[in-house]
């Protein structure tokens, strides 16, 4: 099996609290009486909206029978408890809206969905946007190549094609690199990490650019260990989140609520290895450690209590 690990970008307590500012600066605002416009509407129609991909795994993809499953998902099927317990509603249907990483952002903010439930980097840029949950997973942009092409790094793919799949961080890495080592490359973009992996079996791209989990995700689904490896640096850092709309304290306290109860309960790690560690629903199994800063971010909603604002 693939073991996996994030190396320590940061000091442990000076990364947790360029977290916290993140989240902070994302969900705060000054809140109103009643109900805030999502959870109303939720209350109203006794529905949410939950937006899943459908080729991220572990964090949200398709089984056998074609239903949203995956870690994110869970997450967001806590937080949809919480938003039951909020709008006295113990019976919250859920509906899912597929979402791709080109239209996840502009289907938060436009009220598509409600909770965006897939692998979705929180940076300062996107908070102007969107409102992002407390980290659940820390990542970073890598290559997959065949093991035959003798690229082991950036630098290795100079001239060549490099497919990102669209509005990804990781889209932005490869643009950065390519100006930063001067690789002259041509980088092309798929709609969705599928489509991305398939141009590589294909022999249309030399190497595929993005997360570093969801590439190891991809080739554990397609039992392709044989055929590719992920290679490299990070060329980027990626803390995810839970998207959600901005501006609605009340739905960033039920988010951060739902979060603190996981931690205080000490779910969340056997949430993360049941994900991560264990076979999945679809057969694979990634055999990814929980890394330094996850799990001490994990940590740190165990040993605080989730506060309303």
């Amino acid at each position: 099996m693939m073991g996996y690990s994030v190396r320590r970008y940061l000091p442990v307590a000076g990364w947790l609290a360029a977290v916290v500012l993140l989240t902070t600066a994302a969900n705060a605002q000054t809140g109103g009486e009643g109900l805030s416009p999502t959870l109303a509407n939720i209350k109203k129609t006794h529905v949410v909206r939950l937006g899943y991909r459908e080729s991220s795994p572990p964090f949200s993809f398709l089984d056998q029978a074609n239903r949203p499953i995956g870690y994110s998902l869970e997450l967001c099927e806590a937080i949809v408890d919480e938003i039951g317990a909020e709008v006295d509603d113990a019976s919250l249907k859920i509906e899912y809206v597929k979402v791709t990483s080109d239209d996840r952002i502009p289907a938060v903010v436009q009220n598509k969905i409600d909770l965006e439930c897939g692998s979705t980097t929180a940076n300062a840029e996107r908070a102007k946007q969107v409102a992002f949950s407390p980290l659940m997973f820390v990542a970073g942009t890598k290559l997959m190549v065949t093991k035959a092409s003798g690229i082991a790094a950036a630098a290795d793919l100079k001239g060549k094609t490099v497919v990102v799949t669209k509005g990804t961080t990781n889209e932005q890495a490869m643009h950065a690199v390519d100006t930063k080592l001067a690789l002259g490359l041509n980088i092309v973009a798929a709609p969705d990490h599928e489509q991305s992996y398939q141009m590589l079996v294909d022999g249309k791209a030399d190497a595929f650019a993005t997360d570093d989990i969801l590439l190891y995700g991809l080739i554990a689904r397609h039992k392709s260990q044989d055929k590719f490896r992920v290679t490299g640096d990070y060329l980027s850092y990626d803390p995810y989140g839970i998207m959600f709309r901005k501006s609605e304290p009340q739905l960033a306290a039920v988010v951060e609520r739902a979060f603190h109860k996981l931690g205080s309960n000490r779910d969340l790690i056997p949430l993360y290895n049941k994900w991560f560690m264990a076979r999945l629903p679809t057969g694979e199994k990634l055999n990814v450690e929980i890394s330094p800063q996850l799990e001490e971010a994990f940590k740190v909603l165990n040993d605080t209590e989730g506060t309303s604002n």
